[in-house]
């Protein structure tokens, strides 16, 4: 049945396949111009991958010196990160601070008794006062689930509310202030008032506040009224003076009353006059005689003196711990030292921590100071957790400012966030502390170490990219232990890619010697080479005796960490120097580690520069062979046609020659039977 032919449907001589046989000869040089193509292609991106190697690098070099460089980074480092913290930018200074914590800036936030779950919200207008900004809302009444989500959509980032669980069947309400400082106080008034009193949270007292009236016609104990004396309140003692300030009615010291005023020293310089020695005893005049116009004159009267010896120097006091209380019992208790500063500070004390328990009768100041004079005003006795006739009853916190000393001078502020104390630095209050915390401002030197492993880094991957392409040898590979299994099957199918390309060689041999050639420093003359702060071909190499290594000759770089952790540590300046230094000092970098390898690398990535010509004559020339192949795609096509025309008009020709051969036959055929 194969040998059927039927004309139209199969050729009798198979031309299709001697067409196809044909044509595969006619497109083999289209098909050498497509996998010239895919290798240009191939090439290209071999190219754009050193390209990427190459930007990297210079990327990484030019962040070293550059007016961003990590070198100018800040941080804060604190002695105990519990206690305080602080973030620095670049332009903080370098130096050390040391801060006590005396009290964190705090909101105040309430809690209620325990409540019913059944308790019920009263209807109503309920308003919250937190220093000048009221907040306030209309309550249909409801569940304490619904009064609390009232007050927080209300409250916005101001107030808000919740409730905790206390025991089954109970829930207590936390009313709380989001806003922090001593003026910022939570107000209950209007409809919320009685709400507080009627859950415990607040409850009413008697107000307890005492302003100390300074007078100096009440002040006792004065030794030398010329050296006390009162001004607007304000007490002055001056040098070696003292006054007691009398408390009338007396203080009983209750567990939540504070103390609280503010003080300030003026210093005195010293007296320059040099003392003089006494005149010693008026001599009268020793009197004359005359007789016939002549006049006779005494010899004058001598009384003599002993020596005189300079009185010592008057010693000098320097005492801030100047301020006792007296108790009505006789004893007395010593308040801490005075800051000493001329600006006035306030300080506060809890009563109880300082009488234990003991009536408060008078303030005393005793100024035994030899060259300071102390002042005293606005002091204060209250509990800072009533106000306005009431006091929360289960005061989780109680709104108050942060107060920390930094080097002895007292700083207040509402937030725990301080940003306007030193400039470029913010610091963060965490906790109270009983001692001085210390907090360095110093270099990022993290940061710096990383920026330079980076640039090192990209470096390397560079350099090892280069020696693939370049080389047609197995253990390059091999000896790139970082790399991960795809990452060295890709490698694989670039290597000895270029191997004839001299620039690429060239620029390997150049890169090597930016990294290893000596680069001057002003502040370290003996640093000039990446290798002394261990960065090099072979800084961990132990000796002579390790042997030869071939990867240590292939232009790769070395860290020891140790060493350059050391270095970073005690040459710093230098370093950044190293990487980048103005010689000429025109505030242009134009020496350097990082300067000379960014300078090296830009002509080759930057726009027009060696890679963009490489990947663009490739580009030209895959067009090429693009317009190529259509043309040949034109003239296989028209070869095709043509091929099948022919072989059309073949098979046609031998139809007819087969057509016209039986008629032939038959014609013969009838003849024969026709003769018979």
């Amino acid at each position: 049945m194969s040998d059927i032919y039927v004309p139209g449907v199969k050729s009798r001589f198979d031309t299709g396949k001697l067409i196809d046989d044909l044509m595969k000869v006619e497109r083999i040089p289209k098909e050498r111009t497509e996998k010239n193509i895919e290798t240009l292609e191939t090439q290209k991106t071999y190219w754009q991958e050193i390209g990427r190697r190459i930007s990297s690098l210079r990327d990484s070099a030019r962040v070293l010196y550059s007016f961003q460089n990590p070198f100018n980074e800040r941080i804060g480092v604190s002695a105990d990160d519990s206690i305080i913290t602080a973030t620095a930018t670049r332009e903080a200074a370098e130096r050390d601070y040391h801060f006590t914590v005396k009290q964190i800036a705090q909101p105040d936030r309430f809690l209620s008794k325990p409540l019913e779950d059944g308790f019920k919200v009263d209807g109503g207008t309920y308003k919250f006062t937190l220093g000048e900004e009221e907040i306030s809302f209309a309550f249909k009444g409801g569940t304490l689930k619904e009064f609390t989500d009232a007050l927080n959509r209300r409250g916005r980032d101001k107030i808000g509310a919740s409730l905790i669980a206390v025991e089954k069947g109970s829930k207590a309400l936390l009313i709380e202030s989001k806003v922090t400082g001593a003026d910022k106080r939570l107000i209950f008034s209007g409809d919320s008032e009685k709400l507080a009193i009627d859950t415990g949270i607040t409850g009413r007292v008697n107000n307890s506040r005492r302003d100390i009236t300074l007078d100096a016609q009440d002040l006792k104990r004065i030794a030398d009224s010329t050296k006390v004396s009162v001004e607007q309140n304000t007490l002055r003692v001056d040098a070696g003076g003292s006054a007691s300030i009398p408390l009338n009615p007396i203080i009983q010291a209750e567990p939540d009353l504070v103390l609280q005023f503010e003080t300030a020293a003026e210093f005195l310089h010293d007296d320059p006059a040099a003392s003089q020695p006494p005149p010693g005893p008026a001599i009268p005049p020793a009197g004359t005689a005359s007789y016939g116009g002549i006049t006779l004159e005494n010899d004058p009267s001598t009384v003599p003196l002993p020596s005189w010896t300079p009185p010592p120097a008057p010693q000098r006091v320097d005492d801030l711990q100047a301020l006792t209380l007296t108790f009505t019992d006789g004893t007395t208790a010593s308040l801490p030292p005075l800051n000493d500063s001329s600006t006035f500070g306030s300080v506060q004390y809890r009563l109880q921590d300082v009488a234990g328990g003991r009536s408060i009768a008078s303030i005393d100041l005793t100024n035994r100071n030899t060259h300071r004079d102390l002042f005293i005003r606005n002091i204060q006795i209250f509990d800072p957790t009533a106000l306005g006739g009431f006091k929360p009853q289960n005061a989780i916190s109680t709104a108050q400012d942060a107060l920390i000393s930094m080097e002895g001078i007292d700083i207040r502020r509402t937030t725990n966030s301080i940003n306007d104390l030193i400039p470029g630095v913010t610091l963060t209050v965490r906790a109270p502390s009983d001692r001085p915390v210390q907090l360095g401002i110093r270099p990022d030197r993290d940061q710096i170490k990383e920026s330079i492993i980076t640039m090192v880094g990209n470096y390397n991957r560079l350099m090892a990219e280069v020696n693939v392409v370049t080389r047609n040898d197995d253990r390059i590979i091999e000896e790139l232990s970082y790399l991960s299994e795809d990452e060295r099957t890709e490698l694989k199918k670039r290597q000895g890619a270029f191997s004839g390309d001299t620039t690429l060689n060239q620029f390997k041999s150049t890169l090597l010697r930016a990294a290893t050639a000596p680069y001057a420093t002003q502040e370290e003359q003996d640093l000039a080479l990446l290798a002394q702060i261990g960065i090099g071909t072979d800084v961990r190499r132990s000796g002579a005796g390790s042997g030869y290594d071939p990867g240590r000759l292939r232009g790769y770089l070395e860290i020891d960490e140790k060493t350059l952790d050391a270095a970073l540590e005690t040459k710093l300046s230098a370093i950044q120097q190293l990487f980048g230094y103005d010689t000429n000092g025109d505030y242009i970098i134009d020496s350097g580690v990082a300067f000379a390898m960014e300078s090296l690398t830009k002509p080759y990535v930057e726009s027009g520069g060696f890679i963009a010509l490489k990947t663009g004559t490739i580009d030209s020339r895959i067009t090429q062979d693009q317009r190529r192949i259509e043309t040949m795609d034109r003239q296989l096509a028209a070869k095709e046609a043509a091929l099948k025309i022919q072989y059309g008009q073949m098979e046609g020709a031998y139809s007819r020659m087969e057509q016209m051969s039986s008629s032939l036959d038959n014609f013969s055929r009838q003849n024969s039977n026709s003769n018979r």
